[in-house]
């Protein structure tokens, strides 16, 4: 089955649209972001402190308000963070806002983005179902991927043309959108919970369980978390590229590296390698995604740089879009939008913790060191989580 029969599904079309608007606007807001705090202050410490804002409330959004796709329409749901987004933004854009209001908008904005995300996992297995799924998802790492590669490389042109405050007001206009593009183009379903609503907390906390007591999904969660440590390099990006003499253009290169890779990956694993034996790697490419990143304790060059992590991103993607998969495909429908918004949240959250301790590190060392040692750390983690998947897979049997 090749992308073009997921696209044949109108429904599925017009949630793919949406996310690709979003996402190459959320990515070129990444860059500016990291560009105008490091304008303003010269530190790499508060620069990778605000890339975490961009990350780290989603475990407020993801776990707490994740919920919310199974107690209401989720359709509705993405479109209200939609808006939501767009209006938080647009303040963000605003020239001149203190830097302290900054993190707490983005702060915001982040938290926003869980129960978006945990409604739309949880739906996109009802619109694409068997075969059409898996493919759907490879096509949106591709797209993801390609969006956010675009919005890293071409934030940097123009944020050096325009100016940061105009590459966020872009940003709040691809929300809009993407909330057109839903209520236009995906179908109304009721809630999956609506006859029976338990108390907030206690289903928050029955998704949490789930996934607990499930060995296989503990152990997809845990693989999908190893992002922390992979994503230190966007992290670190601007001081890295100040460090070897570049300007805003090379600092959304940088950026774009990693997602260049998975569009790649997304190619490969989508379509090349069979299903079965990207379960069986899935840990092993755990693994291998941090390799890379340890050959920055070398220094590398702006060249070598780029396609190492090109080269992390390629593996990293062949366990992100199966281990996603799996993960889904385990989860009840009941519990689909919370189960979706732990994992999401926790992902997110390790990244923005991830950014920030890796600010500190480069503060104190530098960042191709930092970058080097979160490589080393992503791999020597993953180690275990590889062979807990191998016993998961072998009880199975």
């Amino acid at each position: 089955m090749g992308f073009g029969a997921v696209l044949a599904v109108p429904e599925f079309r017009a949630m793919w649209t949406a996310e690709l608007l979003s996402v190459c606007g959320d990515q070129l807001a990444r860059v500016a972001l990291a560009v105008l705090v490091f304008q303003r202050t010269s530190s790499a410490a508060l620069t990778g402190l605000t890339y975490a804002l961009t990350y780290v409330p989603s475990l407020l959004g993801g776990v707490l308000l994740a919920g919310a796709g199974d107690r209401w329409p989720r359709r509705d749901v993405m479109i209200a963070a939609d808006l939501a987004r767009a209006a938080l933004v647009a303040a963000i854009a605003i020239p001149g806002v203190p830097l302290w209001v900054l993190c707490v908008l983005v702060a915001v904005l982040t938290a926003l983005g869980g129960p978006f995300k945990a409604a739309q996992q949880a739906l996109l297995p009802t619109v694409l179902e068997g075969e059409r799924y898996l493919v759907g998802m490879a096509l949106r790492n591709v797209t993801i991927q390609g969006a956010q590669l675009a919005g890293f490389a071409g934030g940097g042109a123009l944020i050096a043309a325009l100016t940061p405050s105009a590459a966020l007001a872009l940003d709040a206009v691809t929300f809009v959108l993407s909330a057109f593009f839903l209520v236009t183009g995906v179908r109304r379903r009721e809630a999956v919970d609506r006859v029976v609503r338990p108390a907030w907390l206690s289903a928050t906390g029955a998704g949490i369980r789930l996934i607990w007591r499930d060995p296989a999904l503990r152990t997809l969660v845990a693989l999908n978390w190893l992002a922390g440590f992979y994503i230190v390099p966007e992290a670190l990006a601007a001081p890295y590229a100040a460090g070897i003499g570049a300007g805003a253009t090379l600092v959304g290169l940088l950026m774009a590296a990693d997602p260049a890779g998975s569009v790649l990956g997304g190619f490969v694993f989508g379509k090349a390698v069979p299903e079965h034996v990207q379960v069986r790697v899935l840990g092993l490419l755990g693994i291998a995604a941090g390799l890379p990143l340890v050959l920055f304790a070398f220094r590398p060059g702006l060249v070598v740089s780029v396609l190492l992590l090109a080269t992390s991103g390629l593996l990293a993607t062949g366990y992100n879009i199966q281990g996603t998969v799996s993960f889904m495909r385990r989860v009840p429908d009941g519990h689909r939008a919370q189960c979706a918004g732990v994992n999401s949240a926790g992902l997110l959250t390790v990244q923005g913790i991830g950014a920030a301790v890796a600010g500190v590190l480069a503060d104190v060392g530098n960042p191709a060191h930092t970058i080097a040692v979160a490589g080393a750390a992503g791999a020597a983690v993953a180690v275990p989580v590889a062979r807990a998947w191998r016993r998961v897979r072998r009880e199975e049997r």
